[in-house]
């Protein structure tokens, strides 16, 4: 199943990553990827979608979208990192998957939260995304 970006939301003060559901007088309904448990979340939480989402690189910005499918596309062989593993580890898997990410302003924090958004995204299965052509189609 393709998955749309837009809809898939990671939420401040929260962990993991959210599919977004839809609005209530409340707030906003999402349902957790991990657990699939719904909740509401207040609408002055602070929540980033994850097409909004870009890797800071030498010649730019590279959207999150394209950082997950060259990651997805590494060789199966390849072992991805715990996000808790030794800062070298996770720099060299950088280097690998986007050789031109930016070493001043990609910091791991950020390398942490996308290694852990992939695996989310990947135990889901989840990895398969919508075009944009496609997404903004499928939206009533």
């Amino acid at each position: 199943m393709k998955i749309d970006l837009k809809k898939v939301l990671a939420v401040s003060e929260h962990s993991g990553l959210y599919l977004f559901i839809s609005e209530s007088k409340s707030g906003i309904i999402v349902e957790s990827l991990a657990d699939k448990k719904r909740t509401c979340i207040s609408p002055r939480a602070k929540m980033t979608s994850l097409s909004d989402i870009s890797v800071y690189t030498d010649t730019g910005e590279l959207r999150l979208k394209e950082v997950l499918e060259r990651m997805k596309n590494l060789p199966a062989e390849r072992e991805f990192p715990n996000p808790k593993a030794e800062p070298s580890l996770l720099k060299k898997f950088f280097e690998e998957a986007i050789p031109e990410y930016d070493r001043d302003r990609f910091y791991l924090s950020h390398m942490k939260k996308v290694l852990e958004w992939f695996r989310l995204l990947r135990e889901n299965d989840a990895l398969d995304f919508l075009e944009e052509e496609d997404a903004e189609n499928s939206n009533p």
